[in-house]
């Protein structure tokens, strides 16, 4: 199996982490119904009070002790590194929800969002399970596992006219995506790499491609 920091933890671990990280899923499918001033008013407090908690175990020792008690054995070696207080996974996905609703489109944010969570899931549990042959930092088969779940998610995701051209942006970016995923480590977090790279991505995209296109989706709060 091709070595990656996720094997610092036990696959079962693995497994309930990512069980965890599928309730991120709630993020872009609440957003999609909301405005973004509702979404940024909810998710902005979550994520100042997840960082202030993360930071704080590394400074407070009674709370260390409890955190690490009861998450420990589900951070990855780097999110417990003392020496440069990395963050743990679940306060970038925080962060990177607060960005890039409030920097993209609602329909670059959803799409990136949904990605990240299912596309990282297939990559993380199938790269662990199955993971071979090295491809950039991690495997190949993680990487097409990533993709290929990550299309099926640029399915369902919204468009604004749904035209081919629209799915063909989806499918480039989740390829993008789909490397970001695969060099990301240490502080370069992929539960914010992914979003951003997709978002940005498909903004690019629709504006060689689709430049008279509106970005507003119809007949959602935007």
């Amino acid at each position: 199996m091709v070595a990656t920091d996720r094997a610092t933890i036990d696959y079962q671990s693995e497994v309930l982490r990512k069980a965890i990280h599928l309730c991120s899923l709630s993020i872009p499918i609440v957003y999609y119904f909301i405005t973004r001033e509702v979404a940024l008013s909810i998710l902005i407090p979550l994520a100042l009070l997840s960082l202030i908690l993360d930071l704080s175990r590394y400074y407070i020792k009674p709370f260390s002790n409890i955190f690490y008690k009861i998450f420990g054995f589900m951070l990855r070696r780097h999110e417990k590194d003392e020496k440069r207080k990395n963050l743990n996974g679940a306060t970038y996905v925080l962060i990177s929800a607060v960005i890039v609703i409030a920097f993209f489109p609602k329909v670059f944010a959803v799409t990136g969002f949904a990605v990240l969570i299912i596309g990282d899931i297939a990559a993380a549990l199938i790269g662990r399970k199955f993971g071979q042959t090295q491809f950039l930092l991690k495997s190949l088969e993680g990487t097409i596992a990533f993709f290929i779940f990550s299309c099926i998610v640029i399915l369902f995701t919204p468009k604004i006219e749904g035209n081919i051209t629209e799915f063909l942006i989806g499918i480039i970016a989740v390829a993008v995506g789909a490397i970001a995923e695969n060099i990301s480590t240490g502080w370069a977090d992929d539960n914010l790499t992914i979003p951003v790279s997709i978002s940005v991505t498909m903004w690019i995209l629709y504006a060689l491609l689709l430049p008279d296109l509106s970005l507003v989706l119809p007949n959602v709060p935007n």
